[in-house]
């Protein structure tokens, strides 16, 4: 796979909310370039755009998709969806999106135990998780172990989890978005997993467009990271995608650059109309939305532009712009 992974959250409907064909056009230049790797989600409602790409594209990138099934039928209807919707026999890798905690990995197992016996079957390549948080790094490499200790310690079992292959963990230079503890403390606890085998892959390395002012800083970080094979980036310009293509081919970019093509300063935007329900503040693992006069407000501060709470939002009032 190639270092740099497209990611493709910020071209779905939450974010630029592109057009599909202009979408696809975005990708496909990617893919003309070098990259390799889309990282997707059921969530991020762009398999349609995906699959227009695999249609104009000679050579098959690696796709890597997520889900948020609890049971074996939901793990079955999402792998069924993203099958016929990326018009694909296999999937590369089908991960558990956003695991929170050993307690959110064991709500998950039945789906987990499904998505294992999908890869035994040659349906999919490589199974694992998304995450936000430390714990589920150290409790796969855990799992991935002969001690389980930790799983032992929680009076859980990690059952299929001991047969995981990836892990995609956010981590960056400030450790911006971490749930549970620090950048150096995810950094150990990636490095504990790489040695049990398990691939990473990494996520949000300019924290959400935070680190945008110390860019360069940021991306040499991760590329230092050597237990990171791939780095996922959003990416919604021809501009960035040859600026993040530059850095992670150790070519010199300059300030100027730099700042044409990282111009566009990412904001949330809670709508009017509101209703006020307050769900999106529940799946915020920021805590960067709140209630304020029966209303959603952001503290754009912590906001990571995950656009995750736009996913519960039931008037569609959420965007990322």
């Amino acid at each position: 796979m190639s270092r740099l992974c497209f990611g493709t959250l910020t071209i779905g409907p939450s974010q630029a909310a592109l057009c599909d064909d202009e979408a696809a056009s975005l990708i496909v230049y990617s893919l003309n370039k070098g990259i390799n790797f889309l990282d997707t989600a059921e969530l991020y409602d762009n398999y349609d755009v995906i699959r227009k790409v695999l249609r104009q594209c000679s050579r098959r990138p690696v796709i890597a998709t997520k889900t948020y099934a609890y049971t074996r039928q939901q793990a079955q209807a999402s792998f069924d969806l993203a099958r016929k919707k990326l018009d694909t026999d296999c999937i590369d890798i089908f991960l558990l999106h956003e695991q929170e905690s050993m307690l959110t990995m064991a709500g998950h197992h039945e789906a987990f135990s499904f998505m294992l016996e999908l890869k035994e079957k040659g349906l999919v390549r490589a199974i694992g998780l998304s995450t936000h948080a430390i714990e589920p790094v150290r409790a796969l490499a855990d799992a991935k172990s002969s001690h389980n200790s930790i799983w032992h310690k929680h009076q859980l079992e990690p059952g299929a989890y001991r047969y995981a292959d990836i892990i995609h963990p956010l981590i960056n230079l400030r450790g911006i978005g971490i749930l549970d503890g620090s950048a150096g403390e995810m950094i150990t606890a990636c490095r504990q997993a790489q040695s049990t085998g398990l691939g990473l892959y990494g996520m949000k390395a300019l924290g959400g467009g935070h680190l945008l002012p110390v860019y360069c800083e940021a991306m040499a970080f991760m590329m230092d990271l050597e237990f990171l094979s791939s780095v996922a980036v959003g990416m919604q310009s021809q501009d960035e995608i040859d600026t993040n293509l530059s850095v992670f081919s150790g070519l010199p970019v300059s300030d100027k650059q730099v700042k044409q093509a990282m111009r566009k300063k990412r904001q949330l935007r809670i709508e009017d109309w509101c209703s006020g329900c307050g769900k999106c503040v529940e799946r915020c693992g920021e805590d960067a939305l709140y209630m304020l006069r029966d209303k959603a407000h952001v503290n754009q501060q912590k906001c990571v532009y995950c656009g995750y709470c736009a996913s519960v939002c039931r008037e569609f009032a959420i965007k990322i712009f």
